[in-house]
């Protein structure tokens, strides 16, 4: 089984648990130049909001959409969408990731504003 494989394995488990909950879903992409994050709602329909480095009021400021400092403004970007669409609590899709890195950096910057995972 390949990298790519054994991540699209590991979400999959995750994104059944997480249907179970009957909660939000924020979902996170990582690529190798951009951060994305989208947050779902509970039946996965509908995007509630989202948010990317892709993304001009982002990028405001950063000197490179695909570093730690990056994954944190869109964390801190998400919470403040989520919160504007009445969204506090939260299931955090990994989408198979390892939680290091730009992840743990974009989920930290949500818990501080104001999303419960």
């Amino acid at each position: 089984m390949d990298k790519k494989n054994a991540r699209l394995r590991r979400a999959k488990s995750t994104r059944s648990r997480i249907r179970e909950l009957g909660m939000p879903r924020l979902s996170v992409l990582r690529t190798g130049q951009h951060v994305y994050a989208q947050l779902f709602s509970a039946d996965g329909s509908k995007v509630l909001a989202a948010a990317s480095t892709t993304q001009a009021d982002v990028r405001d400021g950063l000197t490179s959409a695909k570093n730690i400092e990056a994954a944190a403004k869109v964390g801190r970007a998400i919470a403040e969408k989520a919160r504007a669409a009445g969204v506090e609590k939260i299931a955090f899709d990994r989408s198979g990731y390892r939680y290091h890195g730009r992840i743990k950096a974009l989920a930290d910057a949500a818990r501080e504003g104001g999303l419960q995972f």
